[in-house]
Order: C-alpha cells, then sequence, then structure tokens
C-alpha cells in the first residue's frame, strides 16, 4: 500500500494560546478537548485521487498529548465517494503504515465514524473550519513586529517535520458529542495550523 498526501492540518482546542501540546507539556486542563482535520488539497492512496477532501478526528485527549489513549470520532467529507472514503481511512486508521500510522497510534478508541459535510477554508492561519452542525472554528493568525505570521518550527508532536506551524487562536470554538463527553463554546483559545506532504 502506498500514498502521498499535501495539503493543510488545522488543529484547535480548549487549551489557552499557545498550546503546550506542541511541545510536549500537559494540557492546560489536565485533559483536551480538540478537533484536527486535514484538508487534502491533492493526493492518491494506492492509485485513487484523494485530492479536494478533508477528514477530520474530534478527540478527548485524556492528558500528555503524546502518550495517546485519544478517544476519537473520525468524520469523512460527505462529498468523497466511497471509493475514496475507504483509502482515506485506511491512511488514517494506520493501515496504509507510514507518518500517518503514527499519529493514529495515538487514538485509543474510535466512537464513531461518520460522513458530514465539512467546510476548510483555512490557509495561512486564517480561515474556518465547519464540520455539520456540532463543530465550527473560526481562526486568526498571530503577527510579528514586521507583519510576519508568528510561526513555530522543530516542535516535538509536529506530524508535519519541517512545515511552518501557523501560531494563531479561534475568535469561536464550538463543539458537541456526547459520546465523548464535549459540548463546548469559547473564545479566543489555541488554533495551530500547518502544511502537510506525506509519503508512504
Amino acid at each position: 500500500m502506498s500514498y502521498h498526501l499535501e495539503g493543510r492540518l488545522l488543529e484547535v482546542c480548549n487549551c489557552k494560546v499557545l498550546c503546550p501540546c506542541w511541545i510536549g507539556e500537559d494540557p492546560d486542563n489536565g485533559t483536551c478537548d480538540t478537533i484536527v482535520a486535514w484538508r487534502i488539497d491533492k493526493g492518491t492512496v494506492d492509485g485513487v485521487e484523494v485530492g479536494g477532501n478533508t477528514i477530520a478526528a474530534v478527540a478527548h485527549v485524556p492528558g500528555n498529548i503524546l502518550e495517546g489513549n485519544w478517544t476519537a470520532a473520525i468524520y469523512v467529507d460527505e462529498q468523497a465517494s466511497k471509493e475514496q472514503e475507504e483509502a482515506l481511512l485506511k491512511v488514517y486508521t494506520g493501515k496504509a503504515g507510514g507518518p500517518v500510522a503514527e499519529l493514529a497510534k495515538l487514538i485509543g478508541q474510535v466512537v464513531s465514524v461518520e460522513r458530514a459535510p465539512i467546510r476548510f477554508t483555512v490557509n495561512a492561519g486564517k480561515g474556518e473550519l465547519e464540520i455539520g452542525t456540532n463543530y465550527y472554528a473560526e481562526l486568526e493568525p498571530y503577527l510579528g513586529a514586521t507583519g510576519g505570521q508568528t510561526t513555530l518550527s522543530d516542535t516535538v508532536f509536529s506530524t508535519v517535520p519541517g512545515a511552518p506551524v501557523f501560531v494563531g487562536k479561534a475568535p469561536t470554538y464550538r463543539s458537541k458529542n456526547a459520546a465523548l463527553g464535549i459540548d463546548l463554546n469559547i473564545k479566543n483559545h489555541n488554533a495551530l495550523q500547518s502544511t502537510f506532504v506525506f509519503d508512504a
């Protein structure tokens, strides 16, 4: 099995700015409620074109993010064909190996896999993510003294080594999932965004 995926990653959570997980520290609240979404701008999985789709994990992290044991609900873009959905799930459940499998190992339990309308307009730290009616995040980037965007590099949690991670905040972050015990409607909490190239 082989894949090549290029796109944009978004992570929003209920930690304050800046999320401590990216440098290996415990989440602000002891636990973390997060959405991680991958917008695939172009890519293939075993010859199946998957570009233009988004896959997302809504997760409860019980402690330090690097220790795993996340509980997650997985959402696949409703516009994906059945073949594209199966290909993406092979990658993001770790069955296809490679760098994404290292991330998938952090998830201890998947409570559901669903299709949903997903809108992902985030680029260079600014934009919106919307999954169905229960999940929404708006992102704003932080800017440096010269007007450039504030970025992180060489972080311990980065699943995209070498790519800049845009530091931002979510003016609005809503997330509701009874199975995960998540019911959030908060403002001005953590948001990080990056680009990725995954090969296996």
